[in-house]
């Protein structure tokens, strides 16, 4: 499958892109070192990722949900069929209230950010999250509706086999979202 437009490259997913627009990867990529991995955080990485996670889900976007499922699983030690069940109902998964909460709040940005009510706030304050959890779990959800529209938006090819994302997560999680990943 061929991208919308031509990327100059035979690169795969987000990568043919950034490989096409080096500029905007540094951009973007600085923005999801930065919400997903900067250690100056409460939430985990693996946290962090899974919120990314679960709003790719829903904006039924194949590749940043199996490329950044596999790095929640990564760093939760679960494999990406325990990740496949929290995408499809976190609810009934083994997580704690505030993440529960935090993921709700998220699948309301991706809605569309006035649908995350004052009640979904309180119940992830009252599970003990931060306002800087609930800063951070709104932006990550924000920004995972950009990276999601921009990856399906200009038709980009994705590996199908999912063992692919499972197989480079640690790999992935060493190197972390810096543009020199994908050059």
């Amino acid at each position: 499958m061929m991208a919308h437009i031509e990327l100059n490259n035979d690169l795969p997913d987000i990568r043919g892109l950034m490989a096409y627009s080096p500029q905007i990867a540094e951009v973007l990529n600085a923005l999801a070192e930065t919400l997903l991995r900067n250690d100056d955080n409460t939430l985990s990485r693996g946290e962090r990722e899974l919120i990314g996670t679960y709003v790719s889900y829903l904006n039924d976007c194949f590749f940043c949900q199996n490329v950044h499922g596999a790095m929640a699983g990564h760093y939760l030690n679960c494999d990406i069929q325990q990740i496949d069940g929290i995408k499809h109902d976190f609810n009934s998964a083994d997580l704690s209230g505030k993440m529960k909460a935090l993921l709700s709040i998220a699948g309301s940005v991706q809605k569309g950010g006035k649908y995350v009510t004052e009640a979904q706030i309180e119940e992830a304050k009252m599970n003990g999250a931060t306002d800087k959890e609930i800063h951070d779990t709104v932006l990550i959800a924000a920004s995972f509706c950009m990276f999601n529209r921009y990856v399906d938006g200009l038709g980009t090819w994705a590996p199908q086999d999912r063992e692919f994302y499972v197989n480079r997560a640690p790999q992935r999680a060493l190197e972390g979202y810096q543009s020199s990943v994908y050059k």
